[in-house]
């Protein structure tokens, strides 16, 4: 309810900022951003309450009881495992592999934003975020196994960082590809290219974040 608005208002804030600095036409009226908090203020938060209400008592009552006795005292984990059993080493790995379901995609949609291409394949583009859900799904899974194969019961956020590094690559990349791919430069298309690419990242983090914890 508060992260993603926050990064998200910070962001804008600060481009809109820079806009009315420059004297660019991309800066935001201050009637839309009043707009813009009242909508988040009310239909986005009581929408996220009540679903959490929802999600939360939709079960009450009709969950079976745990099949084994649960300990009271949390059982240590140990540290003298491999680097394959360690979400250190399993959440970069996981990362790539969905990130390279989706780079080439990834190219041309950059292209599209930031070289003023246009794009058409929205089939394609479809059929590669069906390819990512399941990359990330299925890599969850295997992260998620080896974790409490090395006796580590702590996996929901490694479950969910396995499928929300797949963003760092992601903005990796768009470093690479602001360097070596376009021709910006100054102080304004800089903070403009990194600021809407941080916004992308923390998006997609959020969402591959949320398939692999699903």
């Amino acid at each position: 309810v508060l992260m993603l608005p926050t990064v998200s208002v910070v962001i804008m804030m600060v481009l809109n900022t820079i806009s009315l600095i420059y004297g660019t036409i991309n800066s935001v009226p201050f009637s839309v951003i009043v707009k813009l908090f009242l909508l988040w203020v009310f239909v986005s938060v009581p929408l996220c309450v009540v679903g959490t209400l929802l999600g939360r008592h939709a079960n009450k009552g009709t969950a079976s009881a745990f099949p084994c006795r649960v300990n009271a005292i949390p059982r240590p984990i140990p540290d003298d495992v491999p680097w394959y059993g360690k979400p250190a080493g399993l959440i970069p790995l996981a990362g790539l592999l969905s990130f390279g379901s989706i780079f080439i995609e990834l190219y041309y949609v950059l292209t599209s934003l930031w070289n003023y291409k246009f794009y058409h394949v929205y089939g394609f583009l479809l059929g590669v975020y069906a390819i990512l859900t399941i990359v990330v799904g299925m890599t969850s899974i295997i992260v998620v196994y080896f974790c409490l194969n090395a006796e580590n019961y702590l996996w929901q956020w490694t479950a969910f960082g396995s499928g929300a590094s797949t963003a760092a690559y992601v903005f990796l990349y768009g470093i690479y590809y602001f360097l070596f791919k376009t021709q910006m430069h100054g102080f304004l298309q800089t903070c403009f290219y990194f600021g809407y690419m941080t916004l992308i990242s923390v998006n997609l983090a959020l969402l591959c974040g949320t398939l692999g914890h699903a």
